[in-house]
C-alpha cells in the first residue's frame, strides 16, 4: 500500500469550518466510553460578471489557481413535485493529522470542475471545553486526537441536512482561544461534499453518510514536520509543546483509532495531494456517479401537464378594476416610455403588495383613541415579515413592501437560466438570520413557466420557512407558472395582478408584458431572453 493507488469497494457516494467542546479522557490511548463509535477495527450594467456569493454576502469557500469554486449556479436538486429528488454526494476524507487531507480535498474540487462543492472540516466540531479543560489545553496536556473530543452528534446531524441540500450553521473554532467563535458560518448545500477529517471514519452513522471514503496515507515524519509548521505559526504554539502533544496524544491517537480505519478506506492515497494519479482516478468516478444522479428538467412537460385544470384555490387575483386594467394597458404597450412604464408599475406594486399583506395572520387588539374610548382592531399576529426578491427584477418591488412594512428586512436571491439545458440555476443567496421563523413574502415580477419562483421556494423551505408562511407576489403570471408552483407547493399563497393563459415555445408569456426588467432598467434584452431569466444584482 506504499506506493500505488490502493481501490477497493466503492460504496454509495456533501461545507465547513472549525469548533470545540469537549468531556475527554485525556490519557493518551486510553479507551473511552464511545458507544457512537465502530468497534476497534484492529480487534455591472455592461457586460456584468455573475454573482457567486453563497450566503450572506461571504467570499467564496475555495479559490484555485484557475477558477474560484461555485462561479456557475446550482442546477435543481428536487423534482416537479417539489421534493428531494437527489442527495449531495459525500466524499469521506481520512488520514492521520497534517496528513495532507485539506490538499487533497482542494485538489479534488479543482480537478472536479463542477458547481457548488463544499469542504467540510471536522475541526470544526470539536466540543466546548470546560474552564478547567481550557487550563489543560493551554498546557498542551488536553487530548485534542481522541474521538471524545468531538461532537459527533452535531457532526452526524449537520452532514445529513447538507446531504439534503439544505442550509446549516457550522460552528467556527479558535485553535489560539480554544473555543468556538460567537459567530457560526452559514451555508447551504452542494453536489458535492468533501468532508475530511482525523476521525472521519470512527463513528458508524456518519460512514453511513459517505458515499466514497478516502484514507490519506503519509509519512510519519513528513505529518510531524507539517504539524510543527502549522502549530507554530498558525496557532501560537511553542516547538516543546507541538512536541509534547505529538507524543503523548498525536501519535497514540494515530496507532489506536486512526490508522486501523485504513481498512474501511475505498481508496488509500499515498502521499497525498501529490498523487495525482489517484486524484484522477477519484475524480473519474465521481463525475460517473454525479452523471447517474443527473436531474433533467423537461419543461415540455412541465407545460403540459396542467393544461385544462382549474386555477388552484391559493391563487389571488387583484380585482380587474377599471384602474387595474388601465395601468396594465400602459404597461404592456410597446410605446410606453421607460417612465410611465416605472411609475404604473409601482403603483400596480403597491396594490400588489397591500394585496399580500390581508393574507397575513392576524389577532384582535383593543387600543383607547384620544377620545378615551375603546377600539378593537386587528394586529399582525406572528413573529416578523421578511421580503425576499428574486434578482433582478423581484428587485423592483422591494420600495413598495418598504412604504407598507416599516423595518422590513429583505433578502435577495439570484436565479437564472441556463442556456444550455434550460434548467433554473441558483447563483447568489443571502437571507436574513433566522428566516426560518418568519412570514416570507417572496417577489418576482413575471412568472411564466414556475421554474424560478419553484427554485426560490425550495430555498426558502430549505432555510426552514415553513411552507404555508411564504406568499408569492408577482405583477404578471401565466397559468403554467400558476399550475407549477402550486402543484409543487400546494401551502404557498399566489398574488398577482392579472394572469395570462399561453406562454410561447420560449416560454414567453403570452400576450405578456416583455422583459420587465430591461423595460424597467432600461438595457436591452437579447434575442433569446426569457420572462424569468434575471441579470445580477446592481450592487
Amino acid at each position: 500500500m506504499s506506493n500505488v493507488c490502493r481501490e477497493g469497494r466503492v460504496s454509495k457516494m456533501e461545507c465547513g469550518e472549525n469548533s470545540s467542546s469537549l468531556s475527554n479522557s485525556n490519557s493518551g490511548g486510553g479507551e473511552g466510553s464511545l458507544d457512537r463509535l465502530l468497534a476497534s477495527v484492529s480487534s455591472g450594467l455592461a457586460p456584468r460578471k455573475r454573482t457567486t456569493s453563497q450566503c450572506k454576502s461571504e467570499p467564496p469557500l475555495l479559490r484555485t489557481s484557475k477558477r474560484t469554486i461555485y462561479t456557475a449556479g446550482r442546477p435543481p436538486w428536487y423534482n416537479e413535485h417539489g421534493t428531494q429528488s437527489k442527495e449531495a454526494f459525500v466524499i469521506g476524507l481520512c488520514g492521520g493529522s497534517a496528513s495532507g487531507k485539506t490538499t487533497v480535498a482542494r485538489k479534488i474540487i479543482e480537478a472536479l470542475d463542477v458547481p457548488w462543492v463544499v469542504l467540510l472540516s471536522m475541526d470544526s466540531f470539536y466540543k466546548v471545553l470546560t474552564p478547567e479543560q481550557q487550563v489543560t489545553a493551554a498546557s498542551n496536556d488536553y487530548n485534542f486526537d481522541h474521538p471524545d473530543a468531538f461532537d459527533f452528534g452535531l457532526l452526524a446531524h449537520t452532514l445529513r441536512k447538507l446531504k439534503l441540500g439544505k442550509s446549516v450553521k457550522i460552528p467556527v473554532y479558535d485553535f489560539t482561544t480554544h473555543g468556538r467563535q460567537k459567530e457560526w458560518k452559514t451555508v447551504y448545500g452542494a453536489s458535492v461534499i468533501i468532508f475530511e477529517g482525523i476521525m472521519a471514519f470512527a463513528d458508524k452513522e456518519l460512514l453511513q453518510l459517505l458515499d466514497m471514503k478516502i484514507f490519506v496515507d503519509t509519512d510519519s515524519d513528513i505529518r510531524l514536520v507539517r504539524r510543527l509548521q502549522r502549530d507554530i505559526t498558525e496557532r501560537g504554539r511553542d516547538i516543546e509543546g507541538v512536541i509534547k502533544q505529538y507524543n503523548t496524544f498525536v501519535k497514540p491517537a494515530f496507532e489506536q483509532y486512526i490508522e486501523p480505519t485504513m481498512r474501511l478506506a475505498d481508496i488509500v492515497v499515498p502521499r497525498g495531494g501529490g498523487n495525482m494519479v489517484a486524484i484522477d482516478l477519484i475524480v473519474q468516478h465521481v463525475h460517473s456517479q454525479l452523471e447517474e444522479r443527473k436531474l433533467r428538467w423537461d419543461m415540455a412537460a412541465l407545460a403540459s401537464a396542467h393544461q385544462a385544470q382549474p386555477l388552484p384555490q391559493t391563487l389571488s387575483v387583484l380585482e380587474s378594476t377599471p384602474q387595474v386594467r388601465g395601468m396594465h394597458t400602459i404597461i404592456r404597450n410597446k410605446e410606453t416610455s421607460r417612465d410611465e412604464f416605472i411609475f404604473y408599475s409601482k403603483r400596480l406594486m403597491r396594490l400588489l403588495i397591500e394585496r399580500a399583506l390581508s393574507f397575513l395572520p392576524s389577532q384582535s387588539h383593543i387600543v383607547q383613541t384620544p377620545q378615551g374610548e375603546d377600539y378593537e382592531g386587528r394586529t399582525f399576529h406572528g413573529k416578523r415579515i421578511t421580503g425576499v426578491s428574486i434578482l433582478r427584477a423581484g428587485e423592483t418591488m422591494e420600495p413598495a413592501l418598504r412604504a407598507v412594512c416599516k423595518d422590513v428586512r429583505i433578502g435577495k436571491i439570484l436565479i437564472q437560466t441556463n442556456q444550455d439545458t434550460g434548467e433554473p440555476e441558483l447563483h447568489y443567496l443571502r437571507l436574513p438570520k433566522d428566516i426560518g421563523e418568519d412570514h416570507v413574502i417572496l417577489m418576482d415580477c413575471t412568472v411564466s413557466t414556475g421554474a424560478a419562483a419553484m427554485m426560490a421556494v425550495r430555498v426558502l423551505l430549505d432555510h426552514d420557512v415553513q411552507e404555508d408562511k411564504i406568499l408569492l407576489v408577482s405583477l404578471l403570471m401565466a397559468e403554467m407558472g400558476v399550475h407549477s408552483v402550486a402543484y409543487a407547493f400546494p401551502q404557498v399563497q399566489i398574488i398577482t395582478t392579472a394572469v395570462d393563459k399561453k406562454v410561447n415555445d420560449l416560454f414567453h408569456i403570452i400576450p405578456g408584458i416583455g422583459n420587465f426588467g430591461d423595460r424597467y432598467f432600461g438595457t436591452d434584452a437579447p434575442p433569446d431572453w426569457s420572462d424569468e431569466e434575471m441579470d445580477e444584482p446592481s450592487y
